[in-house]
C-alpha cells in the first residue's frame, strides 16, 4: 500500500497528468438496465417454458404430486421475481440522486402495492375464488409475489433520499406487509365462524 501511495506521490511531482474518467451518459446507463431487464425477462421465459415442458413430459407425476409442484412453481416465481430484483436495484441506483425520477418510480410502487389488498378483495369473490379463471390465477399469484415485492420496496425505502419518495415508499411498504395481515386476519376470522 505504501508503494501505491509513493508511486502516486512520484507520478503528481513529476508533472504528469492522468486524465480524469468520463462519466458513463445516462443514455448509456438507461440502455444498461433496459438490456437487464430483457435479458431477466427472457431468462424467466426459459425457466418458465422448462417447467411447462416437465408437466408435459411427466403429467403423472404432476397429477401424483401436485404439492410439490406446487410449491416448486412458487419457488420457482419467487426466484424469478428475485432475478427481477437486479435491473430494478440498478435503476433505483441510477435514479437515486434524481427527485423527480425517483418521485415516479415511487408513485409506480405504490400502483403495485395497491395491487395486493386488491387481488385480496377480488379473491374475495366466490365466482373468482371457486373457479379456474385467469383472473383468480393473477390475484392467487400476486399475493404468493408478495414476499419479493416486500423486499424491493424495503430497498427502494432505502435508497430514497427525497421527502415525497421517502413518504410514497413507506406508504407502498406499508401497504404491503399490512395485506398478508389483513389476509391472515380474514382466514382466521372465517375459520372462527365456520367452526362457531
Amino acid at each position: 500500500m505504501a508503494k501505491i501511495a509513493s508511486s502516486l506521490t512520484e507520478v503528481a511531482a513529476s508533472g504528469i497528468r492522468i486524465p480524469a474518467m468520463k462519466p458513463i451518459p445516462r443514455r448509456v446507463q438507461l440502455g444498461v438496465v433496459a438490456a437487464a431487464y430483457g435479458a431477466t425477462l427472457l431468462v424467466a421465459a426459459v425457466l418458465v417454458y422448462a417447467r411447462h415442458m416437465q408437466y408435459v413430459n411427466h403429467p403423472a407425476d404432476a397429477m401424483a404430486s401436485g404439492g410439490m409442484y406446487a410449491f416448486g412453481d412458487w419457488i420457482l416465481g419467487l426466484f424469478i421475481g428475485g432475478l427481477f430484483l437486479i435491473p430494478t436495484f440498478l435503476l433505483m441506483l441510477l435514479i437515486r440522486n434524481s427527485e423527480k425520477a425517483y418521485t415516479r418510480y415511487s408513485k409506480i410502487l405504490l400502483g403495485l402495492s395497491l395491487t395486493a389488498p386488491i387481488c385480496v378483495g377480488v379473491f374475495l369473490i366466490p365466482a373468482v375464488n371457486q373457479g379456474n379463471s385467469l383472473l383468480g390465477w393473477f390475484c392467487v399469484d400476486r399475493l404468493l409475489a408478495s414476499p419479493i415485492v416486500i423486499v424491493g420496496l424495503a430497498v427502494s425505502r432505502l435508497l430514497a433520499r427525497f421527502g415525497r419518495a421517502k413518504r410514497l415508499t413507506s406508504y407502498a411498504l406499508l401497504i404491503e406487509v399490512g395485506t398478508p395481515a389483513l389476509l391472515l386476519m380474514l382466514l382466521l376470522l372465517s375459520g372462527g365462524t365456520r367452526h362457531g
